[in-house]
């Protein structure tokens, strides 16, 4: 029924891609069993691990079932997630066209948190950079923090609809934040270029200068994608264990 898969990519985004289709096309319809561990594992030629990884992404997707003792099927169709990068199979180009978008969006967020933060708005900003450097201090990544950051400005603008996108997009942008801050950890002049970066957005929102804001943000992201381009292929090749999982429930999103 399916080819063996190979290449670059990682192998389980290469299987959910080929068993989404075939539920998509209709090849596999409403209430048909997949085929079992064991047989995807030998038409497919990976692993038992790549399978369930595929499938557990299916489930995820609302696109499967696993019903205990008899196997995974196919789920009623519904509103399907949003795959916002079918065509983007790599991590390299997954991260890369989310710089691409954060820059876009970061930038007009920056620029009108300047004209519109309050007191209190400024105050979370500092804040979270306070955990980054916190974070980073005790070992960790600082991903999450540094996504606080940016979500700080975002809801700073007053802007409902920006608040929501930034909330929809959020474990995308989690995930693109994820490898480039790995990126950035693998040396000490990227850790500081990257704190510096994140001041100078701050300093332009705090006296209100909407112009040096959206500049700031939008340099912050057009570096972020200049220190990915120049990451080697070894540092791809870690980075596929970080999960970039770039499709968005559309029945979670708010």
């Amino acid at each position: 029924m399916f080819s063996k898969v190979s290449g670059p990519v990682r192998l389980a985004d290469r299987v959910a891609v080929i068993l989404a289709e075939e539920i998509e096309s209709g090849r596999l319809a409403e209430g048909d069993k997949l085929p079992t561990e064991v047989a995807l594992v030998k038409q497919l030629g990976v692993s038992r691990t790549v399978v369930r990884e595929a499938v557990s992404r299916l489930r995820n997707a609302g696109l499967v079932e696993a019903r205990q003792g008899l196997g995974v099927f196919v789920m009623p169709r519904r509103t399907r997630p949003l795959d916002l990068g079918a065509e983007a199979a790599d991590t390299r180009s997954k991260v890369l066209q989310i710089v691409e978008v954060r820059r876009a969006m970061e930038g007009e967020a920056a620029s009108l948190a300047a004209a519109r933060a309050t007191s209190g708005d400024l105050a979370r900003m500092r804040q979270a950079l306070d955990a980054i450097d916190a974070a980073v201090a005790a070992g960790g990544d600082g991903a999450d923090e540094d996504l606080a950051f940016h979500w700080s400005i975002a809801e700073s603008t007053g802007n409902a609809v920006m608040v929501s996108t930034v909330r929809y997009l959020g474990e995308v942008l989690r995930s693109g934040i994820r490898v480039t801050r790995a990126n950035e950890a693998r040396r000490g002049d990227f850790f500081e270029a990257v704190r510096q970066e994140h001041h100078a957005i701050l300093a332009a929102i705090e006296v209100g200068d909407a112009e040096a804001a959206r500049t700031a943000a939008r340099l912050h992201l057009k570096h972020a994608a200049s220190r990915l381009q120049d990451a080697d292929d070894g540092f791809w090749t870690e980075t596929e264990d970080i999960a970039v999982d770039i499709a968005v429930d559309l029945d979670a999103a708010p």
